[in-house]
């Protein structure tokens, strides 16, 4: 089990910020249906404004270019590559951070520990955070050295599709869905035009938005315990949202509860509801 707490505050990172193992990492994400949202929109953000040092880490980029689904996991080859080229490696902490409190540094940072990196945290908060507590900014692009990144994968932390379908008379699994309530129930409407809404057979609704502060921030280990209740428990969890991003943050949560070992459905609601094969449930 782990232990260690995944999350960092601001106030640590502006006291470790020139500190040569450290590499901060600006995850920032921008939905299609997100009123910023644009093609290099994020990017463009990022130039504007990022932690000094920051690289920009671009989920749709970094992804598998073989399928339509939305910003799936690359093949190793290309996010090793992808990984030096922005100076994440070996020997080094990385910091990951975003505009939308964990919107998808949650996502990149189960990304780096797919891949075998686990000297990785969050900054609890994001940029938001880092306002608040005074932290500089600049606006332009960093340049950074390639650094070696070796790949480890670590299977265990991603299912695929099939292996959804195949545990789904397993009382052994846990589905974990961290979409707002009204789309798990399908008394809402998905973002994305032509989905279905509801949910996967036996997943259990667990938004996540209920794991954040208003202030963006995650929530106390108490305070988490009590919204995961016997749930933490369960033998086998797997989280799942609309592409694989949100459900991040049920991880690292979990992880910071002491759970390790729990594994993102990356295809996510767009990939089940998109197969009309797969069994759909609404209350």
């Amino acid at each position: 089990m782990q232990t260690e707490d995944p999350l960092v505050s601001a106030d640590w990172l502006k006291e470790h910020l020139d500190a040569p193992d450290i590499r901060v990492v600006d995850a920032s994400w921008i939905p299609p249906w997100g009123a910023d949202y644009g093609e290099g929109a994020a990017k463009r953000l990022y130039l504007q404004e990022h932690i000094p040092g920051a690289v920009f880490f671009d989920i749709d980029d970094i992804a598998d270019e073989t399928t339509d689904l939305p910003h799936m996991i690359p093949s190793a080859e290309k996010f090793s590559s992808r990984a030096r080229k922005l100076g994440l490696g070996d020997g080094k902490t990385i910091i990951v951070y975003d505009r939308s409190s964990f919107m998808a540094s949650a996502r990149v940072w189960w990304m780096l520990r797919l891949f075998g990196h686990n000297d990785v945290k969050v900054l609890d908060g994001g940029l938001q955070a880092w306002h608040a507590a005074d932290g500089p900014v600049e606006d332009l692009d960093t340049m950074v050295s390639e650094r070696h990144f070796t790949v480890r994968f670590q299977n265990q932390l991603l299912k695929t599709q099939d292996q959804i379908s195949q545990g789904l008379e397993d009382a052994s699994n846990t589905l974990l869905d961290a979409r707002p309530a009204g789309r798990f129930d399908g008394t809402e409407p998905e973002p994305r035009a032509g989905l279905s809404s509801g949910h996967i057979p036996g997943s259990v609704s667990l938004p996540a938005t209920s794991l954040m502060n208003p202030d963006g921030t995650l929530k106390s280990n108490d305070q988490l315990a009590g919204i995961f209740g016997n749930k933490a428990e369960a033998p086998q969890i797997t989280a799942s949202c609309g592409s694989g991003v949100s459900a991040a943050l049920i991880l690292l949560a979990l992880f910071r509860l002491g759970r390790d070992d729990i594994a993102l459905y990356d295809g996510a609601w767009t990939e089940w509801a998109s197969n009309s094969s797969n069994p759909i449930e609404k209350v």
